[in-house]
């Protein structure tokens, strides 16, 4: 029987919950404060975690996160590591998630097509009859 997920996938799962519980807990750099770790993605080798982070506001504040992020690393690391239960710590690599932004602007884009729409009603409503 497969296992439901691979092992890097389980690390990175634990990595997302860590590093999110820390944001609450112990982290006091006010640049970071109001990040959300949106998903992690570690090379198989397990040596390498990618944390991306879900950050609202303009490209000032998305730069001084990952900057707070990056000063913090290795207290981070230091914090997380005994819940990982890894011979080596992986390298944390932080990076903007912009995955949400993409998303609302793909709303805004359908919203404004369904609006320029004209009003004719669909063939077998009961308005075309």
């Amino acid at each position: 029987m497969m296992k439901p997920y691979t092992r890097a996938e389980r690390i990175s799962m634990k990595i997302q919950q860590a590093i999110t519980e820390l944001l609450t807990k112990k982290i006091s750099d006010p640049r970071i404060e109001m990040a959300t770790v949106s998903r992690v993605k570690m090379t198989s080798d397990l040596r390498l975690a990618s944390v991306y982070v879900t950050v609202f506001g303009d490209k000032n504040r998305i730069a001084a996160v990952l900057a707070g992020f990056k000063n913090s690393k290795g207290f981070i690391k230091k914090q997380i590591a005994p819940q990982l239960g890894l011979k080596y710590m992986p390298e944390l690599r932080f990076f903007h998630d912009d995955s949400f932004d993409e998303a609302a602007r793909m709303d805004a884009l359908i919203d404004s097509v369904v609006k320029d729409l004209p009003e004719d009603p669909t063939p077998g409503s009961k308005e075309s009859e």
